[in-house]
């Protein structure tokens, strides 16, 4: 068994070498061409004078924006860098490389082209109206890194004013992933939802998300104690009393939690809890093992801060917690809304809902739970692992069925018509990565990079997707469904 120390240095070893790597590709993603071109005469289609046909079309009705051009699956992933990552307000420069690693599990995942925009203010009214302004050349719109309250009114004041669906992963994303992990560690623990305490620390857009999700679940908000940097949340927080149009969103937990009006910090909040729902600052050090120790036999406890969590895991796990998951890739238990926005995006630009309900969350969620239990479900896999990209179409079909259902989609399909197009979305991009590094237009990790082994000549062209498992048989490439 590694040690302590050993454990804590592979788990700088990313950061260590991301810098390097990030220098060396110059960024990590570019835009490629869709459409052959095979000498100048092609350009008379797709510039002038050919192109003069579309646009009149599209003049004239508004709806084929989306048979002829990208827009259809194109969104922009749009932040203001006040809340990167556990970094804080670093900008919106300093969040590009952020922005730039989502549009690339965007696409790698889900097939869906994603353009990062940092926009240099953080007015609230300012941000709304420039966001607004992007609509159409975009089909959908992914907020980030916002930091809390203005978050929750730039997601309300877009979601209520935009005909296109707009989404704050931070917020709905991590609420989504939470949830199916929390299903699934449940089970392991056999534990019912109705039955077990949840503490929640930290208060800001991902766990008042996941509030609001896991009471459309069914969860009783009598069952939770949150707790804030200032201490529990309870009737009498003064704070909150005083400033009550501020903070409209832990008001409402305020009166709606913690019956007993516990007070206290983080260690009062855990104290026979069974479960554990951090989304805080990173760590480690922001939970002691000592406050684990404290929480209900069989503990489950999600240490999400991102880069690092909470807690280290295998500090928590040596303290008594029976299940730990974290934000990371590099341990067991990922719970990090990469498992979340490809799928749902895919459904609804492939559905053509006007929004993402959190209906539609749900939904996600649960199928991504009943992915994880089909698979197996054990202490260390409550949820399916980022890389298993079949889970994606199976999220995409509930979350378009979903819409359809709601009557919220501007498309009717059946749910094997969307798995058809997710799949073969999303192996269209994984096989573009691969011909590209094939060809040498991508160029291979260098060799001395901690955690990869050497390239051959033989493995340069499938080291990107190596751990990713594939299907027996490709889809055919010319599907005689219509997207």
């Amino acid at each position: 068994m590694p040690t302590r120390q050993e454990l804590e240095a592979n788990a700088k070893k990313p950061a260590e070498e991301s810098v390097r790597l990030h220098a060396l590709y110059r960024g990590k993603i570019q835009v490629a061409l869709k459409c052959p071109v095979g000498d100048i005469a092609d350009f008379a289609y797709w510039y002038t004078p050919g192109v003069a046909a579309p646009c009149r079309a599209i003049q004239a009705d508004p709806e084929k924006v989306y048979e002829l051009t990208n827009k259809s699956n194109t969104i922009a992933i749009v932040t203001d860098g006040s809340r990167v990552l556990g970094l804080g307000n670093i900008g919106p420069r300093a969040g590009l490389p952020v922005m730039e690693g989502k549009a690339l599990l965007f696409k790698y995942l889900g097939g869906v082209d994603a353009i990062p925009i940092c926009l240099a203010t953080q007015d609230c009214q300012e941000f709304v109206r420039t966001v607004r302004l992007l609509e159409p050349s975009f089909g959908g719109i992914n907020l980030e890194d916002i930091a809390q309250p203005r978050c929750f009114r730039v997601l309300d004041e877009l979601r209520g004013s935009m005909p296109i669906p707009v989404w704050h992963d931070d917020q709905q994303g991590t609420a989504t992933a939470l949830l199916a992990g929390l299903i699934g560690a449940l089970k392991v623990v056999r534990k019912p939802i109705g039955s077990v305490k949840i503490a929640m620390i930290g208060m800001g857009a991902a766990n008042f998300a996941s509030y609001r999700l896991l009471k459309a679940y069914g969860v009783d908000p009598a069952q939770i104690v949150a707790c804030d940097t200032l201490g529990t949340l309870h009737r009498n927080r003064p704070d909150v009393q005083q400033r009550p149009t501020e903070f409209l969103e832990k008001r409402m937990v305020c009166q709606e939690t913690n019956p007993e009006a516990l007070t206290g910090g983080i260690a009062e909040a855990l104290r026979g809890a069974d479960v554990c729902i951090a989304f805080s600052a990173s760590g480690p050090g922001i939970i002691e093992p000592s406050w684990i120790r404290a929480m209900a036999r069989d503990a489950i406890v999600f240490a999400c801060a991102n880069p690092n969590p909470e807690i280290w895991p295998w500090d928590a796990k040596e303290a008594g917690a029976r299940i730990v998951a974290t934000g990371r890739s590099d341990f067991p238990n990922q719970l990090n809304n990469s498992l979340v926005f490809p799928g749902v995006f895919r459904g609804t630009l492939d559905s053509r809902a006007v929004t993402i309900s959190d209906e539609m969350a749900l939904a996600a969620a649960m199928e991504l739970a009943k992915c994880a239990e089909e698979r197996g479900l054990s202490e260390n896999a409550i949820l399916p692992a980022m890389t298993d990209w079949r889970v994606v179409p199976r999220v995409a079909a509930a979350t378009a069925m979903k819409a359809q259902e709601s009557g919220l989609s501007r498309l009717t399909r059946r749910r094997e018509e969307y798995i058809e197009i997710a799949t073969r979305r999303i192996l269209d991009a994984q096989d573009t990565v691969k011909i590209m590094m094939r060809e040498g237009l991508i160029a291979p990790m260098p060799a001395d990079c901690v955690g990869h082994a050497p390239a051959t000549e033989s493995d340069k062209s499938t080291r990107a997707a190596s751990a990713i498992s594939r299907p027996p048989q490709r889809p055919t490439p010319r599907s005689t469904v219509k997207e």
